[in-house]
């Protein structure tokens, strides 16, 4: 789109295999993507460049990261996993890193001295091989705090604004308000908040809708990533599929592929497009 770069998340639920994904994204009209670290960063790197696209980032592994604040072996085991994802990253020429930093609604102990130098270890690799880490907001928020504290000073450490999250693991905590001045890049997605009437936060309300599509306050979203001077690219992380139990993503379910990458291409120009108006018109 004129003037800002749109980017589009690969991803296994869209049912078919992310090379032929990374190809539909560029006839759409999407000018970057990202992927998970699946072991095929060199082919996808290879693909972007056949297509003159961003490869703009890489989604660490998570399922290990709460260890890291235990100390012990298993720490070491989620730290080591990083570090690699890190090195895959400068290898594939991939310039981020977004990485989680707690998985779980359970506060368990809260920041430790031993998960800060875990994390530490792979800013410091990412740091000599040039890449950018950036720490989402997911639940946990408190482990967020302490990380983006504790390398406030690093100029590869930065954030990732998740809209979604914001709104269903984070309470919509004006998470911007927090770290929005070290925003480096977005998981731009909608969702129906928390869905529980106590609070009660599960995954099963990180719907990853289109935008538009849920509760999001897009001039208010706009507004954030304006008032940050976020002119960066603006990066979507959408899902097909329903979550267990919940049937709000059925409206793609009857969708072709394509036509469901040309409607999320779409609710993005919107997104951009608003973005800009919003700009012009504060002058």
């Amino acid at each position: 789109m004129y003037k800002t770069k749109l980017c589009l998340a690969a991803s296994q639920g869209f049912g078919i295999d992310i090379e032929t994904q990374i190809r539909m994204f560029r006839a759409a009209g999407f000018d970057g993507f990202f992927t998970d670290w699946d072991g095929n960063l060199a082919k996808y790197r290879e693909i972007a460049d056949e297509l003159g696209m961003e490869y703009q980032s890489v989604h660490a592994p998570f399922k290990k990261v709460a260890k890291i604040w235990q100390g012990g072996e298993e720490a070491e085991a989620a730290v080591s996993e990083l570090i690699s994802c890190v090195r895959d990253c400068a290898a594939a020429g991939v310039p981020i890193m977004v990485s989680h930093v707690y998985i779980g609604f359970e506060p368990g102990d809260g920041p430790t001295p031993e998960g800060i130098e875990g994390f530490r270890r792979v800013v410091d690799e990412a740091k000599r091989l040039g890449v950018k880490v950036a720490f989402e907001n997911t639940e946990g928020e408190e482990y967020l705090a302490a990380l983006m504290n504790a390398f406030k000073g690093y100029d590869n450490v930065g954030f990732c604004w998740d809209t979604g999250h914001q709104m269903c693991y984070n309470y919509s905590t004006d998470m911007m308000e927090l770290y929005g001045d070290r925003l480096i890049c977005t998981h731009i997605n909608d969702n129906l908040g928390v869905r529980d009437f106590e609070g009660k936060i599960t995954y099963h309300d990180d719907l990853h809708l289109l935008p538009f599509d849920g509760i999001g306050d897009w001039e208010e979203i706009t507004d954030k990533l304006n008032k940050w001077g976020y002119d960066g690219i603006l990066t979507f992380e959408l899902k097909i599929k329903n979550s267990k139990n919940r049937f709000d993503n059925e409206k793609y379910q009857n969708m072709r592929i394509e036509q469901y990458i040309a409607e999320a291409y779409a609710r993005a120009c919107r997104v951009a497009s608003l973005k800009l108006s919003r700009l012009k018109a504060k002058g």
